[in-house]
């Protein structure tokens, strides 16, 4: 199952544009084909089981890792022409904590700084601004050490913005810290998607995804098996709309084995499934063409009904329907 499509619609006026990245380390493929692109004030959200090639494609986009094959630009520049100045166009949350937990909060971006050749009044109004986006502009003068994890986190985001880059590369950036932590990144990021920075984002919380993604790209085994909005996404599945009916009385076996068969035959149903009292059913059609025989079903069951839910697929059901159940170490 795929939403691909040989050319990318939002290719045109990207800012960062990959195509065709490729990464092999000896026999192993880690990237096989990738191509994305993000728009100035927008966030992709990159998404991917373990060892699905996020991180290694995160690296090709900063220009840390060579791709074997393939291109990355921004805007009209490119890392094959000009390495430096495409990485300054760049800003880099690495998955690891990046600090030096002795030096203050302000020397950490005093570093940052001038490995970018920042002038220092420039530099200082740049601290300033980064220190203020993430909310630790009372911390400056504190060391990390003595700072919680997640702010700590949002200091690693400060220091990849004190050379104020065009595009924001975020590798799950709020991985290990508490929820208002984390509502607090969430901000900071939104804030500068709203200054027209274009951030390309990799997280396993399918909620922050859904939270904060203009878009999705998601990989498998190093290749994008799908793409584009949320909306998009969930049109492609086979069911993306679920049913839960609660019966006052859990049926007996032969009456839930005759009801799940029936319902398996109904218009609009994928798939039926129950558990005690419950059934669930996910369906391709709307409920107008699923209640109907439902009801007449119970019915003929003698069998009452306590409550109906009904929901719409969500990102994770999306995720697991491409990229399977099965553990990834």
């Amino acid at each position: 199952m795929t939403t691909t499509t040989a050319a990318d619609p939002h290719a045109a006026d990207a800012l960062l544009h990959a195509q065709h990245l490729r990464k092999s380390y000896g026999a192993r493929t880690a990237v096989d084909d990738v191509s994305l692109a993000v728009r100035a004030g927008e966030v992709l959200g990159l998404l991917g089981p373990n060892g699905a090639g996020k991180s290694t494609t995160i690296g090709m986009l900063a220009g840390l890792t060579m791709p074997d094959s393939g291109s990355v630009r921004i805007g009209a520049g490119s890392l094959a022409q000009d390495a430096g100045a495409f990485k300054r166009r760049i800003g880099l949350v690495p998955q690891e904590i990046a600090l030096f937990e002795e030096l203050s909060a302000r020397h950490n971006l005093e570093l940052f700084a001038a490995l970018y050749g920042l002038p220092k009044p420039l530099a200082s109004q740049r601290i300033a601004a980064a220190l203020e986006i993430v909310g630790l502009a009372d911390r400056a003068r504190d060391k990390p050490a003595t700072f919680s994890g997640g702010m700590k986190r949002r200091l690693n985001i400060a220091c990849a913005l004190v050379h104020d880059p065009e595009v924001l590369l975020l590798d799950e950036p709020t991985a290990g810290v508490d929820p208002q932590s984390r509502n607090a990144i969430f901000d900071s990021l939104e804030a500068l998607r709203r200054t027209g920075k274009a951030l390309v984002y990799t997280t396993h919380y399918m909620e922050e995804a859904q939270r904060l993604a203009d878009r999705i790209v998601i990989v498998d085994h190093g290749r994008v098996v799908a793409s584009g909005t949320l909306d998009e996404l969930h049109r492609a599945l086979p069911a993306a709309q679920t049913l839960t009916v609660e019966l006052a009385t859990a049926p007996t076996a032969d009456a839930q084995a005759a009801l799940l068969q029936a319902a398996r035959a109904w218009p609009g149903v994928h798939e039926a499934s129950a558990a005690g009292a419950a059934l669930r059913l996910k369906l391709r059609a709307s409920l107008e063409d699923t209640l109907p025989p439902l009801l007449q079903a119970l019915a003929q069951h003698g069998l009452a009904i306590r409550g109906l839910h009904s929901g719409r697929a969500n990102l994770e059901d999306v995720f697991l329907a491409l990229t399977g159940r099965a553990l990834r170490d």
